[in-house]
């Protein structure tokens, strides 16, 4: 086992960090690295049944209605954030999330398939959404702002233009692509995704930028070492108006993190970068020259969960699971890969959720659980609050689009496989990971 009071050291830096900010200081780690070619899982298909089935269409039903009642109606934006206990209101509060847009697409075509919401006014919803992000909203080269006013669509402050958060809502835009049988919304999402200039972001280099500002120009950080990035990636090879090299797949590093038993591809980041491109993009039973990633997020999450269970002072098999998120301190990046963060007893629920598909039967034993112990104080309108300190008796006001949203999509992933099967039914989806070098993988 690896010295906690190293772990602790190596872990500082991330502390009281924004999301993005930690993302901008963490540099990529070592070579690229290949996991073992004879690295088997006897892994059984896992269909929650009974009470398991239950619980989690309650989680996702009162995820999808933050989608909708945090969104506007008029631009289809979605809140980055709101309080938990609005009875139906929107907060007050104006910061949207273009991230959290994509996330609500998502959930929108996930809450018409479920029947959480009248069919009509999803369509409705989904064509306003896409309207106004290709004719209103404000881009440069076909990429948005990171964070916007609700109903204006103005930047927030001095935000970047994103490219991790407009890959995110390209997801949900070609997932809503593919779901709904309507003409207009199927030639919206086209056009927002084919007007996006993914060699701009390139910005002369073999990496993607993580952004621009209007004010300096692009980001010095690139999306060079293994995390999230792999959905910009894919996204920009099967561009059809756009496209990249797909050669620029080999141009990020993947190091390998070691903690206990376990070896995994891994930078030093929170859990949820193990989580997001595999949220749309299906690598279930593919590999590429250097790993089958599904398989790969097995490891970090069964990592994670024993690198939470040895801090016994906190958390047990009823209590683990960190990622980016509200704590006592403010939004922090923390608890990635054992090596990138320090623990303090907070607990939030989207790391055991937005690993769902990966570790299914731990994941949600401890959702069930943390529910049944804490549910009055942790589980309100939307589901889980964001995060809780249950030994400091702290239970957060907030849910978070983005927590909000991997909770939802990889529960239903786990539940159907609707999204990953949804998704990849765009055919410059298949096209990218054909052109990245995937294969099949028993």
């Amino acid at each position: 086992m690896n010295d906690p009071v190293a772990l602790e050291t190596q872990a500082a830096k991330l502390r009281s960090l924004t999301r993005r900010e930690a993302l901008r200081i963490i540099g990529a780690a070592g070579a690229c690295a290949v996991l073992p070619g004879d690295l088997a899982f006897a892994r059984r298909a896992f269909k929650p049944r009974g009470e398991d089935e239950a619980f989690l269409n309650e989680l996702e039903h009162q995820g999808c209605l933050f989608f909708w009642e945090q969104g506007s109606a008029d631009t289809g934006q979605v809140l980055d954030r709101s309080r938990c206990d609005l009875n139906g209101a929107c907060d007050p509060r104006h910061m949207a999330s273009i991230a959290a847009t994509g996330f609500g697409l998502t959930a929108l075509a996930i809450a018409d398939k479920r029947g959480y919401l009248p069919h009509d006014a999803i369509v409705e919803r989904v064509r306003t959404t896409l309207n106004w992000h290709l004719n209103q909203m404000p881009e440069v080269h076909g990429f948005f702002y990171h964070f916007t006013d609700l109903e204006t669509g103005a930047r927030f402050r001095r935000t970047e233009l994103s490219s991790i958060d407009t890959a995110i809502l390209l997801c949900g835009v070609l997932t809503a692509k593919a779901h709904f049988n309507d003409p207009l919304i199927k030639s919206l999402a086209g056009q927002i995704y084919e007007r996006v200039d993914w060699p701009w972001m390139l910005n002369g280099g073999d990496t993607f930028s993580m952004g621009w500002h209007p004010e300096n120009g692009f980001l010095k950080a690139r999306w060079s070492h293994y995390c999230e990035l792999m959905m910009i990636y894919l996204l920009a090879f099967g561009s059809p108006s756009h496209p990249v090299s797909p050669e620029l797949w080999n141009n990020f590093s993947r190091p390998v993190v070691h903690y206990g038993d376990y070896a995994y591809i891994s930078g030093n980041d929170p859990l949820f970068t193990h989580q997001y491109s595999q949220a749309w993009f299906d690598f279930r039973h593919k590999r590429d020259a250097y790993a089958n990633y599904f398989e790969n997020s097995v490891i970090a999450t069964q990592a994670h969960r024993a690198f939470c269970l040895a801090h016994p002072e906190w958390y047990n098999h009823d209590c683990w699971g960190v990622t980016a998120s509200d704590c006592q301190r403010g939004y922090t990046a923390w608890g990635g890969s054992p090596t990138g963060g320090k623990l303090d007893g907070t607990v939030v629920p989207s790391a055991a959720a937005g690993s769902l598909p990966f570790l299914p039967e731990d994941c949600i034993a401890v959702l069930r659980a943390m529910r049944q112990k804490w549910g009055e104080q942790s589980w309100r309108r939307y589901g889980f609050v964001d995060a809780f300190h249950p030994a400091g008796h702290w239970y957060d006001t907030d849910v978070l689009g983005i927590n909000q949203g991997i909770s939802v999509v990889m529960a239903e992933n786990l539940r159907s496989g609707f999204v990953w099967n949804t998704f990849m039914r765009n055919p410059e989806c298949a096209r990218a990971m054909q052109l990245a070098g995937f294969r099949n993988h028993a």
